[in-house]
């Protein structure tokens, strides 16, 4: 028999564990302060009532209007959960009393106990959440009348068919470790120098996606970005070989770059890289083709004028819904959701070809120690779904010996185009090079490369040269 899901509330959890949560199961929502825990909880209520279902909030720590003042915030709507709220009232403080709520369980537990069994009756819940087990911890100071106590009322809980989760907190003081064995899934939120993320500890009868993924506090709540797993997806395309619109260059490539490869195009600042990877787009516009560019560097008006100045109308592109360029804001997007951005893009959009510039300032903008093994994954995915994806690498030095400082990242790529300065004549001049191409054979010479306000030209070989790759050539003749 086949169990029943239940929803989160968060499609990104929904989907990490394939489907949701198993259905009259306990789970514990596990995080440090501010890490989204209680707020995850509070989607699970709001599902419920949206699928027509009873949601029950107990709430031992924070009073009832300070919660629908938060919720209300993150745009998230509890006012059909039934909410009973335990949390300790002012007169604690301002009338004389010989206990405390947090000190004397033999008087605060047993009434607390007995308005949850009528709460239980009464509304017969189909989802109950519990905030805070660490505030329950507290009443009951005997671990082991704590733990009979926690696994009864969980017991409780889900033999009456309801799905309970409980917010406990992560930190060395409040221990919680023990209760991990009491429930069917763990879900851990953690809050990082760089981004929040979300993972799943346990979580027993199903498997689930494992690994860290990226978590966000929006104005409406929680998001999670799934950590792209690209074998996952795939799509029949014919590997037919695309061409630039520049005869020369087609002619190096023997045809053009296959559909579905990732071609990384390397060289040194303001040598045309950017440029290069537009003019495939123009063509591909003639197909008509999406594509897209997302820039971590220029601006959107820089690359619309600059192109311009070279007979690209991408403003008409644009227009025409054949090409979006999208600016990237430095340290906005982590790893998960930037592939979350461009994953929907393509398959919401059926964009065929994606440009990235550049594979360095993605690292240093999604501050991820693994970028490159996340570039790759994406870089996998677009594959998978017959994208053609452009790499922009930089190299670090303007003439002299061919160093490209990101040749360490070159296995993201099938094929590999190069571009350099030299001096010529007393000139600074351009060239132009193919280094690798997996899926077929090439030109091995290399050719002048120039931008003119005609667009891109592409010269004959350079055979009457040598030593082009240092920068200084040498004439044979």
């Amino acid at each position: 028999m086949k169990s029943t899901r239940v929803s989160s509330g968060i499609c990104g959890v929904d989907q990490i564990l394939h489907g949701g949560f198993l259905s009259s199961k306990a789970y514990l929502l596990r995080g440090g302060a501010g890490t989204g825990k209680s707020t995850a909880g509070y989607h699970f209520l709001e599902e419920g009532v949206r699928q027509g279902e009873t949601s029950l909030l107990i709430t031992l720590g924070e009073p009832k209007e300070n919660i629908f003042r938060n919720t209300a915030n993150m745009n998230i709507d509890l006012s059909e959960v039934v909410i009973l709220d335990m949390s300790p009232e002012d007169t604690l403080y301002t009338e004389d009393q010989s206990y405390s709520v947090f000190l004397s369980s033999e008087v605060e537990t047993e009434p607390m106990v007995e308005k949850i069994v009528e709460a239980i009756s009464e509304y017969s819940p189909d989802r109950v959440m519990l905030d805070s087990l660490t505030m329950l911890r507290y009443l009951y100071q005997d671990p082991f009348q704590y733990r009979n106590r926690v696994l009864s009322f969980i017991r409780y809980i889900c033999s009456g068919g309801a799905t309970l989760v409980m917010v406990s907190e992560s930190h060395v003081e409040t221990n919680e470790d023990e209760a991990e064995f009491w429930v069917d899934g763990v879900l851990n939120f953690i809050n990082s120098s760089n981004w929040r993320r979300f993972s799943v500890k346990k979580f027993r009868g199903s498997d689930f996606q494992s690994g860290n993924h990226a978590l966000k506090m929006t104005e409406n709540g929680i998001k999670v970005y799934p950590r792209l797993r690209p074998n996952r997806f795939e799509r029949t395309f014919k590997s037919d070989p695309l061409p630039f619109g520049i005869t020369e260059l087609d002619s190096m490539l023997h045809g053009g770059i296959e559909r579905g490869t990732i071609t990384m195009i390397s060289g040194p600042t303001g040598v045309g890289k950017t440029n290069l990877g537009i003019q495939f787009m123009k063509q591909a516009a003639s197909r008509n083709d999406r594509s897209v560019i997302y820039t971590f560097e220029e601006s959107v008006d820089v690359i619309v004028k600059r192109s311009k100045l070279i007979s690209v109308p991408v403003d008409e592109m644009i227009l025409n819904g054949k090409l979006e360029i999208k600016y990237i804001q430095p340290f906005a997007y982590s790893p998960d959701e930037f592939s979350d951005l461009v994953q929907q893009d393509i398959e919401k959009n059926n964009t065929k070809n994606i440009l990235i510039d550049s594979v360095r300032a993605y690292g240093l903008s999604v501050r991820e120690g693994d970028s490159l093994e996340r570039l790759h994954s994406l870089c996998v995915y677009m594959g998978n779904m017959g994208v053609t994806g452009f790499l922009i690498s930089e190299t670090s030095n303007i003439t002299g010996q061919f160093v490209n400082e990101n040749l360490h990242a070159s296995y993201l790529s099938d094929n590999i185009i190069f571009l350099r300065y030299l001096e010529l004549d007393g000139e600074l001049r351009k060239a132009v090079g193919v280094l690798k191409k997996r899926l077929s054979d090439f030109e091995k010479s290399i050719r002048e490369f120039n931008i003119t306000s005609g667009g891109i030209k592409v010269g004959n070989p350079l055979t009457h040269l040598r030593g082009i790759l240092t920068g200084v050539p040498e004439s044979l003749k």
